[in-house]
């Protein structure tokens, strides 16, 4: 065995020292793969399989990473200038990159956080924007507004925003508002929409709806329109609703006005 303690020619360490930094390799390569089948039981239970997949490599080779610094450490190897321009290398990437990794950890929170999962309709609060959720991937988020745009938010911005997911309640209310000319009977207008609503088969007797006065306008009476519907199919019960009301006015000549204005002219003196 005394090759062991033999020193190898040109390097500052002995056959046996070489010897144990390689196994030290081999047992960081055989942690890194039982961590990454560990992650993977852990993981695939609370986020995508793309996500838990990135998350076991970066596991993975940072355990390799570690173990074969490590070897070479004990080895006596120098490589503070190496660290050194890494580090230097590595702020600059991080700079250029930040906005990337930014996304790519935001991605990662969201898939074991999951405040909002494929085919949500939510609201983002802070961009005014409202949509149903397409794709979650880890550094952007797809989503398809009720207009039909398809738009791609960056993780990070969705993460760290004020986000209603219409998804988590069973019912939402719908609120609608249409004027009707001061003429008109008001009561008439009440009965004729309230009666309309409540034959909406998506529309729920409880909460019951509820037509009132709401405001008395510059050209017309305001009538606010309240009732609940399934999240699932608010935005059609919306839609629904305000082309039955246009339609049931027009047909009993309630009229619908415009905004007006009257301009007096005083008469000039001769």
């Amino acid at each position: 065995m005394d090759w062991i303690d033999t020193a190898l020619p040109g390097f500052g360490f002995t056959a046996g020292q070489l010897l144990f930094a390689l196994i030290v390799i081999v047992v960081g390569i055989i942690i890194g793969r039982l961590a990454r089948m560990t992650s993977n039981k852990v993981l695939s239970s609370v986020m995508s399989e793309n996500a838990s997949n990135l998350v076991q490599r970066i596991i993975y080779y940072f355990t390799i990473i570690v173990a074969t610094l490590a070897a070479l450490s004990y080895l006596g190897i120098d490589f503070t200038g190496a660290l050194l321009a890494g580090g230097i290398l590595g702020i600059v990437i991080g700079f250029a990159t930040q906005s990337v990794v930014a996304n790519l950890i935001s991605g990662i929170f969201l898939q074991i956080d999951k405040p909002v999962s494929i085919g949500d309709p939510i609201g983002i609060i802070d961009e005014h924007l409202y949509g149903v959720i397409l794709e979650i991937n880890i550094l952007s988020t797809s989503i398809r507004t009720f207009d039909g745009v398809n738009l791609r938010i960056p993780n990070e911005k969705l993460f760290t925003s004020k986000i209603h997911n219409f998804s988590k309640y069973v019912a939402r209310r719908v609120v609608i508002s249409v004027g009707i000319a001061y003429r008109e009977e008001m009561k008439k207008a009440i009965d004729v929409i309230l009666k309309t609503v409540k034959e909406n088969s998506l529309v729920l007797a409880e909460p019951a709806p509820l037509v009132y006065v709401d405001e008395l306008g510059d050209s017309s009476v305001n009538l606010s329109i309240r009732v609940w519907a399934p999240s699932s199919v608010w935005f059609e019960v919306r839609t629904q609703i305000v082309q039955q009301i246009k339609k049931v006015l027009d047909e009993a000549g309630i009229e619908i006005p415009f905004p007006q204005r009257v301009i007096w002219k005083g008469e000039s003196s001769t």
